[in-house]
């Protein structure tokens, strides 16, 4: 072994063992960085891979980064507060009810934004819905996780809802409308069944009857921050926020569809991700004369840094062998059919991501399959198949993705403490049997339309 390969490990596994620990909460950008600035100055990472690394994450990190600035600024029409009491109306006092609501929001909300826009928007969301219903902490729980799992899993059916998965898409050169095509149906239908499985495993634990609301969550917020007086925005009645929100909820849907439009016309998704946030950021000066620096303030830039990082580190690893050793044990594995390699290479990334994070578990193994000389639909099924090992597959362990890390990171910030036991008693059930289920329907969806 050289040196280099030794000093890409040793920096590899102290990065992401630093990142699970977090010591006094410090941001998983740091670590990250710092090993980025080790690789880079040892030479393991050349200028001209540096200018490949900018080339192949740019675009997706602009895309993630205008999309989560969109959820900001719907925060500030009292986006949160408006969605929560809707949920706690069409709830109509049943706790089941209001279990499949809120799976529905996180589902739309990730499909809408991206996962970890999701969490950002839906965890504030159900806070704020669950300590309205004064619902017991052990009550809270099953809703909370239950929501943050669904969000987290829901970036699989297209590829613009996580960093990680826009950034391999370039890497295999697959287009958001191929994605969709061969990964929407098989990935949904998936989710569905996960949250069958999840409401099975946590319905002893939902309660039946919901108490009624402390108060009236909306009418508090927008009686305080948007009185006639003090803005343009007129929302004296229900029926006026309503229309706005739909109206907010309409525009975000249709930037959403020209992503699409945009990638199967070979437009740069990133030109249509950033008009469609700084119209939304216009929107909201005109009519509450918001100053955007708050935006700065809010936006988690943080992630551009992580991925850059993370990927400058993953890039040392496949200059030092990694990915050649890697193709060495799986090209028997691939070579043996695409069914097997499917599930072999899924359940690989969902190891991987629970391990290390699924940011490098699907780099690696996307960079890994680029050097097999496979065929485009071999390629891009098993592709799929590490997409869903690390969207869903990661979920396993709540350290296995940055949205599950950002959720935890809320929660501590509101006081609100998820024990693993209570994490594992359901994912130990749910995740294995989800990600085997849905690997077999993407395999069968495959043969069924694209053989």
């Amino acid at each position: 072994m050289n040196f280099g390969i030794e000093i890409t490990i040793f920096v590899f596994i102290t990065t992401m063992l630093v990142i699970f620990w977090r010591p006094k909460g410090i941001n998983e950008a740091w670590p990250a960085t710092i090993g980025a600035v080790i690789i880079i100055l040892t030479g393991i990472v050349s200028r001209e891979d540096i200018l490949d690394i900018i080339n192949k994450i740019g675009g997706a990190s602009i895309t993630i980064i205008a999309t989560i600035v969109m959820a900001v600024i719907l925060e500030s029409f009292g986006f949160f507060q408006w969605v929560a009491a809707r949920l706690a109306n069409l709830a109509k006092g049943s706790g089941y009810r209001l279990y499949w609501y809120i799976q529905l929001l996180c589902f739309l909300m990730t499909l809408l934004f991206n996962n970890d826009g999701s969490i950002l928007i839906t965890t504030p969301i159900l806070i704020i819905l669950l300590k309205n219903l004064r619902l017991k902490h052990h009550e809270q729980v099953p809703y909370l996780l239950s929501g943050a799992l669904i969000a987290t899993a829901s970036s699989a059916p297209i590829g613009v809802s996580n960093i990680v998965n826009l950034i391999a898409l370039k890497i295999v050169h697959m287009t958001l409308y191929m994605h969709t095509a061969m990964m929407f149906v098989p990935a949904t239908l998936g989710l569905l069944f996960m949250s069958l499985l999840m409401f099975i495993v946590l319905r002893s634990k939902l309660p039946k009857k919901l108490p009624s609301s402390a108060h009236d969550i909306e009418e508090m917020f927008f009686t305080k921050n948007f009185h006639p007086l003090k803005g343009k925005l007129s929302v004296e009645t229900k029926k006026k926020r309503n229309k706005f929100m739909l109206k907010l909820l309409l525009f975000v849907f249709v930037i959403r569809c020209l992503l699409f439009v945009a990638s199967f016309l070979a437009i740069p998704i990133e030109i249509v991700a950033v008009l469609g946030s700084l119209i939304l950021l216009v929107w909201r000066w005109y009519h509450l004369r918001t100053n955007p620096i708050d935006i700065l303030q809010k936006t988690p830039f943080h992630i551009l840094i992580f991925a850059f990082s993370m990927y400058v580190i993953i890039f040392g690893l496949h200059n030092s062998g990694l990915t050649a050793f890697l193709v060495g044990i799986s090209e028997p594995i691939v070579n043996q059919g695409l069914f097997y390699a499917s599930f072999t290479m899924g359940g690989l990334v969902s190891i991987l991501s629970n391990l290390f994070n699924n940011h490098p578990a699907l780099m690696i193994g996307t960079i890994t399959l680029t050097e097999m000389g496979l065929d485009p639909i071999t390629l891009k099924t098993i592709y799929l198949a590490n997409i869903i090992g690390s969207d869903i597959g990661s979920l396993l362990l709540p350290i296995g993705t940055l949205a599950s890390l950002i959720w935890m990171h809320i929660l501590k910030q509101n006081k609100i403490k998820v024990k693993w036991k209570d994490y594992l008693s359901v994912t130990l059930i749910v995740i294995p049997i989800t990600t085997i289920v849905t690997l077999f329907l993407l395999f069968y969806w495959v043969q069924l339309v694209f053989a």
